[in-house]
């Protein structure tokens, strides 16, 4: 009985540690699943947040690219603006030249413009990038296309070309087209870059320009600010339009002898009027597209500023022409729309809606003071680019060193953004006059800058273009 007892107990044990060790097997295995299916979440999570990136990336993409589209459209409104405001003989010669600004500009712009704007600097540190074709800085290293700086490049293209179209605006009807096609080139390959490597030059990561490190006022200081170029795409496109309609002179008729200013009206308010419409519609793309994201929805409040910018500009021009011509001005009241619009371009991711009303309503103001205080010194500028694109591109970037929010003078901050921003604006204009006012008086003495007096008195359309933009049918 003894031996049967410690037999049975042995068999317990036995039976026991069979048990034991198969449950210590199957927790083991438990173990090795769970840790197996943390790993497959960390992956999937992993996977997920690679894909959320990618997406937002892409979205990114989108939205820049889509504002690019905006911003291409303007150069209708622009023709538009600019055909309206001429007269009927020389239409065709205005949607020439608006429409090989977009085309040969761009091609000028990749072949130089772009790496001397974005591109390791000749002097790094102050601007000007050394000239190659833009495939160096847009591909990889591999050469293939990098989608992300090829969105960046579509975008910049369509800038370059707005810059070189303000200057059609200012010469129009009596300037050579071969001329104009001289310096359309020469705006989109070298002044209009230039001045973008100057104040632009980190946007694609590789350089700063010195306008952007100007590191004025207290602590680490500010530079130059100008968020969607009202003096680095606007400004430095009017004061090359100045410099051109200085050097080919008035129209014909439009400064009379005894002093007298005779105006020489626009032949299509309609047409006008539309352009000034589909600028107005381009610009969602160009002040809230500079955004080139979506992310925290900044592009909404920068369309608002925008927009308001552009009514308050508007009603303050249409209320001084009512008050100085007892009359609402069609052709003043829509340039004091675009004033808003070129006004807001600099402050508008800085400014409050108020601010933003108030810029565009000084906006309304100056642009028609300008128009007639350049008619009063004799400069003919026949659709007003000088005064919408050139000064008040200049109150416009001045104004963000008023009425920024974080850095302006009225937040307490100081002049040092201010001071920053006039060392920017007279910059602008001591580059771009000159070397513009230059490159028209060389063309004037070589292959002529203004048509003949003939081809002016008959229009530019048919001995420049042998066409009509409207032909009586026989």
């Amino acid at each position: 009985m003894k031996r049967l007892g410690i037999l049975f107990s042995l068999s317990v044990l036995l039976i026991g540690s069979a048990l034991g060790a198969e449950e210590a097997i199957n927790n083991t295995e438990s173990l090795e699943t769970l840790a197996k299916e943390m790993a497959s979440i960390k992956t999937s999570l992993a996977e997920t947040k690679l894909a959320l990136e990618t997406t937002k990336q892409e979205a990114n993409w989108v939205w820049t690219c889509i504002a690019a589209f905006l911003v291409f459209f303007m150069q209708a409104g622009f023709a538009y603006v600019e055909a309206g405001f001429t007269r009927a003989k020389n239409a065709v010669n205005i949607l020439m030249k608006n429409f090989s600004d977009l085309t040969v500009g761009a091609i000028a712009y990749w072949v130089v413009g772009f790496s001397i704007m974005f591109g390791p600097q000749v002097l790094t540190g102050f601007g000007v990038g050394v000239p190659s074709f833009a495939e160096s800085l847009i591909n990889t290293e591999d050469g293939n296309m990098d989608p992300s700086k090829y969105t960046f490049f579509i975008f910049q293209i369509v800038f370059a070309a707005t810059a070189a179209t303000i200057v059609s605006g200012a010469m129009a009807e009596r300037t050579k087209f071969s001329a104009y096609l001289i310096f359309s080139i020469v705006i989109t390959a070298f002044i209009y870059p230039i001045f973008g490597s100057f104040a632009w030059g980190s946007l694609l990561g590789i350089s700063t320009g010195f306008l952007e490190s100007l590191g004025l006022g207290g602590g680490e200081g500010v530079g130059f600010h100008d968020f969607a170029g009202s003096t680095v795409v606007h400004s430095i496109g009017a004061w090359a339009g100045l410099a051109g309609a200085i050097v080919v002179g008035p129209r014909m008729g439009k400064f009379q002898t005894d002093g007298r200013v005779y105006p020489i009206l626009g032949h299509n308010m309609s047409m006008a009027a539309l352009g000034v419409f589909i600028l107005w519609f381009g610009w969602f793309g160009f002040n809230p597209g500079s955004t080139t994201s979506i992310e925290g929805g900044g592009f909404a409040r920068i369309a608002v500023v925008t927009h308001m910018a552009a009514c308050a500009g508007a009603i303050s021009a249409m209320v001084l022409t009512w008050l100085l011509f007892k009359k609402p001005e069609i052709g003043l009241t829509l340039n004091g729309g675009l004033a808003g619009l070129v006004a807001i371009t600099a402050p508008c991711d800085v400014v409050s809606i108020t601010g933003a009303v108030c810029i565009g309503a000084i906006a309304g103001v100056l642009v028609i003071i300008s128009v007639l205080f350049l008619d009063k010194i004799k400069i003919d500028d026949p659709v007003g680019a000088v005064s919408v694109h050139g000064v008040c591109g200049a109150w416009g970037t001045l104004s963000v060193g008023l009425f920024s929010l974080d850095t302006g003078l009225f937040s307490g901050a100081g002049f040092g953004q201010f001071a920053a921003q006039a060392i920017g604006v007279v910059t602008a204009f001591l580059w771009a006059f000159p070397t513009s006012f230059a490159v028209f008086y060389i063309i004037k003495k070589t292959i002529g800058l203004r048509v003949s007096e003939e081809e002016e008195l008959l229009g530019l359309d048919i001995l420049e273009h042998g066409n009509e933009a409207y032909p009586v049918s026989k």
